[in-house]
């Protein structure tokens, strides 16, 4: 039941210690404030690192060549690993992969024109999969499809950037058709990227014909491979396998580790989301001691009103006061300093989170920091609990009180 007299009482002694007040309010707020902070930095860092990987896929194993740093088997060591068409339609066919595709980068960025308008971007040869290992999304027409591949056709797909250098008039370059090394290659897609504009400069055309236009015979530079579900066991086997093939094939050492680049995505996913969530344990402890120290401050303060409201108390109990209408009048004073000021702790780490989020510019590894409404409920929770816990011990303390030693007491 609703008591004013016990709540315009408790409001009272507040008035008469505003300073003390502050101090013991302060210390909570500045604790769930850091919490809230900490945690949605966190959050920001977590959401960063997994746009990184969903721009190129979480479901990935990318195989890339490189240089031998060991002679091996009368091979001198220096030698450039370049795939072919025979490892990549060797290693597509392993057992857990999906999907795959090849690629092919021209050395360098090539002049690409239209019209007059031209612009030196950077081209790229692969197979129609490439569209989910880029994750590029086609705003316009339609990505590089199988039949591109088969039939070796002059086709390319524009990055958003390259169509806005070329067509600048705002003409929509579906059909039209541009020129690289005086060859015409018809568009057939525009495509734009969520991670930004840092892959938009590219443009996509079938590996076929760039092994024909650009003579690169038969060879790629890189081979994925993709999986619906696999778990991490199989990931690492299957990337064992192609690399135990290609170094047999290419005559290198297996644990050279420079002749090959070998990222798996799905290990490398997993490693960050258990490194997110020791993040996020290591600032609950932070956080939670930092408001603990504040619970401590209030306890302490709660202390003192009960000392100087001895003979209050000793008061209220000879007039036949029960000690749980003592307990509850210290612990409704304790949790209403706590809550309030933890509360304003909260709102302060959300608004300046709020901030950051729509002032931060654009950054790799670091992208909208927040806080989610189940971690702003836990933290609400928290503030009540910790009101009642500062409050108790000085609250028993009060209710110990006997009334015959409290009318005694200077």
């Amino acid at each position: 039941m609703f008591d004013i007299d016990k709540w315009q009482e408790i409001f009272s002694t507040i008035k008469k210690n505003k300073l003390r007040t502050f101090l013991t309010g302060f210390s909570v707020a500045w604790g769930i404030f850091m919490l809230i902070v900490l945690l949605g930095s966190g959050y920001g860092l977590e959401n960063g690192v997994r746009r990184q990987f969903e721009d190129d896929g979480t479901n990935i194993i990318g195989i890339h060549q490189g240089t031998t740093s060991t002679a091996y088997k009368g091979m001198q060591a220096g030698r450039t690993i370049t795939f072919t068409n025979e490892d990549y339609e060797y290693l597509s066919k392993l057992q857990d992969v999906d999907e795959s595709t090849g690629r092919f980068t021209i050395a360098g960025s090539l002049p690409v024109s239209y019209k007059g308008e031209y612009g030196n971007f950077n081209i790229y040869a692969i197979h129609p999969p490439y569209e989910y290992v880029a994750a590029a999304i086609v705003t316009s027409g339609r990505f590089i499809n199988k039949a591109d591949v088969d039939e070796k056709r002059k086709v390319i797909c524009l990055g958003r950037l390259v169509k806005e250098a070329l067509f600048k008039d705002g003409k929509d370059p579906i059909g039209e058709y541009v020129t690289i090394n005086n060859f015409a290659f018809k568009v057939v897609g525009v495509f734009n990227d969520k991670s930004g504009d840092r892959v938009l400069n590219r443009v996509y055309i079938p590996l076929s014909t760039a092994q024909g236009v650009f003579s690169s015979a038969n060879q790629m530079t890189s081979i994925y491979l993709v999986f619906d579900d696999a778990n991490i066991a199989e990931s690492i086997k299957v990337a064992d396998e192609a690399k135990t093939y290609l170094a047999n094939k290419h005559k290198f050492a297996v644990d050279d580790r420079r002749a090959l680049n070998v990222d798996n995505n799905i290990l490398d996913f997993k490693r960050f989301l258990d490194l997110f969530k020791n993040i996020r344990l290591f600032i609950w402890i932070i956080g939670m001691g930092t408001i603990i120290a504040g619970i401590v401050g209030v306890s302490n303060i709660m202390m003192i009103v009960v000392k100087d409201r001895t003979k209050e108390i000793g008061v209220r109990k000879a007039l036949g006061a029960t000690p749980w209408s003592v307990v509850s009048l210290v612990l409704q004073e304790s949790v209403l300093i706590t809550t309030v000021a933890g509360y304003i702790g909260l709102v302060l780490g959300v608004g300046l989170l709020e901030l950051i989020s729509k002032t931060l510019p654009d950054i790799a590894f670091f992208s909208h920091p927040e806080i989610n409404f189940d971690v702003a409920i836990g933290a609400t929770f928290i503030l009540i609990f910790a009101g009642a816990l500062a409050g108790f011990v000085p609250a028993r303390k009060a209710a110990s009180v006997k009334p015959v030693v409290a009318l005694r007491d200077e």
